[in-house]
C-alpha cells in the first residue's frame, strides 16, 4: 500500500524546525529515520498531514565525551553505535543493543531520538536509556528542559512531548568499570519487535542495581521490586523468582501462563548475565 498524500518539509536548521512544528498546527510529525513511522503510514495505521525531516540536521547528530557523561545526539544511528563511532557510555551495553535491532538496512537508517519519540512498548533503546539512567535534551519554542527517559516516555506510542518539541539528544551518565551489565531478548523472527525484552544494571559498589523491562506492558519499566532484592549479596533464588512474580503481576498487560513464563525467564537470563561477568 501507499500512504495517504502529505506536505514534506525539509528545515535547515534546528530553529527552522521548531518554527515549523509550532506554525504547522495539528496532524505535523518529525521524521527521523522513519524506519517505524513510514510503515504506519504506508500501511495507513497512521496519517500525518505533513511530515517535517529533521534527520540531516546537523545540531540532532552531536556527540559530547565529557568523561562522567556521554551526550548522543537524536538523530545518532542505530548502526553508528554498533560500530562504535560514538563513545558507548554503557561499557559495550549500548553497542550490543544496537547490534539486535532489526536489520542492517534498518539500523543504518533508524535512529536512537526517532526509537525513543516512537515509544513502542517493545523497542529496544527506551529500556536501554532508562537502564542507564539517560535525560533526554528537549527543545521547543518555549526553549529547552532535560526529563529522564524513565519520565518522558507515558505510555504506548505516547510521550510528554509538546507538538512542537523535539529531542535534540540524549545525556547519558557513564558507567563504573566495576558495574556489570545484562541483556536478553526474545523475538518471534529476526527483525521483529521483542516479545520480551530486560536489561540489568548491577553496580558492586554502592550495589545499584537496576532490571528493566520491555514487551510486556505499555511501555518499558524498572522493576522496583526485582531490582530491590537484588541490592542482597546473598540472594536465594526462590526470592529473586518471587520478587520478579510480583513486578510482572504490577506492569504487565497479558498475564497468561505463558507470557509470565516468557518475561520471568527473560529477566532471569538478563540478570544471570550480568552476574556472570
Amino acid at each position: 500500500m501507499k500512504p495517504a498524500p502529505f506536505d514534506y518539509v525539509r528545515p535547515r536548521s534546528l530553529e527552522e524546525a521548531v518554527r515549523v512544528l509550532a506554525d504547522a498546527g495539528e496532524d505535523v510529525l518529525a521524521l527521523a529515520g522513519g524506519q517505524s513511522l513510514l510503515p504506519l503510514l504506508a500501511l495507513r495505521m497512521a496519517s500525518v498531514r505533513m511530515l517535517v525531516d529533521i534527520g540531516r540536521l546537523g545540531a540532532l547528530r552531536q556527540v559530547e565525551d565529557g568523561g562522567d557523561n556521554v551526550v548522543i545526539g537524536a538523530a545518532v544511528t542505530h548502526a553508528e553505535i554498533e560500530d562504535g563511532r560514538v563513545p558507548d557510555p554503557g561499557r559495550g551495553l549500548m553497542k550490543r543493543v544496537a547490534a539486535r535491532i532489526a536489520y542492517r538496512a534498518i539500523r543504518n537508517q533508524g535512529t536512537i531520538g526517532g526509537s525513543v519519540a516512537m515509544a513502542d512498548p517493545a523497542a529496544d533503546w527506551p529500556a536501554c536509556l532508562i537502564a542507564l539512567e539517560a535525560k533526554a535534551r528537549i527543545v521547543g519554542p518555549k526553549g529547552s528542559r532535560m526529563v529522564p527517559v524513565a519520565d518522558l516516555i507515558q505510555d504506548i506510542y505516547t510521550t510528554s512531548l509538546a507538538r512542537d518539541e523535539l529531542i535534540v539528544a540524549f545525556e547519558i551518565p557513564r558507567l563504573d568499570a566495576r558495574v556489570k551489565t545484562g541483556l536478553a531478548k526474545v523475538a518471534r523472527k529476526t527483525g521483529a519487535f521483542a516479545m520480551s525484552l530486560a536489561i540489568a544494571v548491577v553496580d558492586d559498589g554502592p550495589r545499584a542495581v537496576r532490571v528493566v523491562l520491555a514487551g510486556a506492558g505499555s511501555r518499558a519499566v524498572r522493576l522496583p521490586m526485582t531490582s530491590d532484592v537484588m541490592q542482597s549479596s546473598t540472594l536465594p533464588e526462590s526470592v529473586l523468582r518471587d520478587a520478579i512474580g510480583r513486578d510482572l503481576a504490577q506492569s504487565m498487560d497479558a498475564t497468561d501462563d505463558y507470557a509470565i513464563r516468557l518475561h520471568s525467564a527473560v529477566v532471569l537470563r538478563a540478570i544471570a548475565e550480568a552476574r556472570s561477568k
